[in-house]
């Protein structure tokens, strides 16, 4: 049977998130997907900028679709060719740097939460705040 994020848990990390954002003063969007991709919650902060939404969005389904942080794509493009590399820059809703993390339980991708708005490491510790949050890392 296949687990997938419930809506109180993306809700939970989403506003972990937007939280910690709060701590350091930035202005984040957070997205949590499902398994499949989907929505599953998001929250804007005041002042964070419009096209950040798509992308914390993106970000998520990046790190949904192949289960893994989107900040690792700068180590994993290093394996392929050329062709390869440019390839995927033209891929819709492909986010190859930091702020989107896998949301994983019991070694299955369930899910997982985007950030943006802020720099990549602000963004990825964001994100790793709103894992935290459910008992994630």
């Amino acid at each position: 049977m296949q687990k997938n994020i419930c809506w109180q848990a993306g809700n939970d990390a989403v506003v972990a998130a937007v939280r910690h954002a709060e701590s350091i003063g930035v202005k984040v969007n957070v997205a949590v997907v499902d398994q499949g991709g989907h929505l599953a919650a998001s929250l804007r902060m005041p002042g964070a900028p419009f096209h950040s939404i798509d992308i914390a969005k993106d970000k998520a389904y990046t790190a949904v679709s192949f289960g893994f942080s989107t900040a690792d794509w700068s180590t994993v493009l290093d394996s392929f060719s050329q062709a390869v590399k440019d390839g995927l820059l033209g891929v819709d809703r492909m986010m190859m740097f930091g702020g989107g993390l896998p949301i994983i339980v019991e070694d299955m991708v369930i899910g997982a939460i985007g950030v943006s708005g802020a720099s990549e490491e602000e963004d990825a510790e964001c994100a790793a705040a709103g894992l935290a949050a459910i008992g994630l890392k």
